[in-house]
């Protein structure tokens, strides 16, 4: 079995904040390990750590206890960092340079050869969709545009692992689906991708692993299955509902279209129950399919709970 490429051994880290210097425990013992390859999701509301966690991981902060390594290393060594690559979320770039100039230049801080630079630039401005624009200012570019060009930026040392804050935020459709494309050509190279998102849609279309922070701790980890909340249910979808009809009777919930009944429970008695119930009022059935609820579903009730048992 491969050695992890990140390995997070129960990480501590304590702010002092305000003038009475107020302790704030932003990490509370995290454990984790990555694997070679392997798509991590990062999920959690603000304030959960994830910003922290990702910032050890950089080397950018230092633990208050616990270990951070990177490729057996300490996390910042600098070994390490130069096998990492890295987007930031609201990052910047000098609005005066081109795209091509601004990813020479991020090339030529990283040690990058000029030979390099000059084969490595059109090819990434050609996959994150900006190759006629590379002499175009970057200040000229949407949101979007901007978030694409960090995307080449942060893949200019053709790096084993990618850390990605927010990777689609303000970018459309078109460019998040050219995205999750980029990151699913980096998992079949071997590229380990940590992606840190508030779009869980994204995060459920791209990641093998999803681990959910709250409070400086990881609440839960595992495949997007199961985090979702327990998808084992049905979907029965109708022409009308009768007026009146009461689905909880069915362990079944109406959703907001008014024409489709989930049911929660997922038994088949249930479900033939509330098919002979719609039926015996001679109401159309138009399908009859499972229903797995969606990871915003299931890590709204994993928050939910958690912040309700505190």
């Amino acid at each position: 079995m491969s050695s992890p490429v990140i390995d997070i051994v129960d990480l501590h880290k304590t702010y002092a904040s305000g003038v009475r210097r107020k302790k704030v425990e932003a990490l509370k013992g995290v454990n984790l390990q990555v694997p070679p390859g392997e798509v991590l999701g990062i999920l959690g509301p603000n304030g959960a750590g994830k910003t922290t966690l990702l910032k050890i991981l950089l080397g950018i902060v230092h633990p208050t206890s616990g270990e951070a390594r990177l490729f057996g290393q300490p996390a910042g060594d600098p070994a390490a960092r130069r096998r990492l690559g890295y987007l930031p979320e609201n990052h910047r770039f000098p609005t005066y340079l081109t795209a091509r100039q601004t990813l020479d230049v991020y090339g030529r801080l990283a040690g990058l050869a000029s030979d390099y630079r000059g084969e490595q630039i059109p090819r990434l401005l050609e996959e994150v969709g900006l190759a006629s624009w590379e002499d175009t200012r970057v200040g000229k570019f949407s949101k979007g545009m901007m978030q694409r060009l960090g995307l080449a930026q942060a893949l200019m040392n053709r790096p084993e692992v990618v850390v990605l804050d927010e990777p689609t935020d303000g970018v459309d459709p078109v460019g998040r689906r050219d995205i999750r494309d980029r990151l699913r050509s980096l998992k079949r190279a071997g590229t380990t991708v940590v992606i840190n998102s508030h779009l869980l849609s994204e995060i459920e279309l791209v990641c093998d692993r999803v681990l959910i922070l709250n409070r400086g701790s990881i609440i839960q980890s595992g495949t997007v299955d199961e985090l979702a909340r327990q998808g084992t249910g049905w979907r029965v979808e109708v022409t009308q509902l009768p007026d009146g009809f009461d689905a909880s009777a069915f362990h079944a919930e109406i959703e907001e279209s008014g024409r489709s009944l989930i049911v929660e429970d997922g038994k088949p008695e249930s479900l033939n129950a509330l098919i002979d119930a719609l039926r015996s009022q001679d109401t159309l059935i138009l399908s009859v399919e499972r229903h797995r609820a969606s990871l915003e579903a299931g890590f709204i009730d994993l928050i939910t709970a958690e912040e309700g048992g505190s």
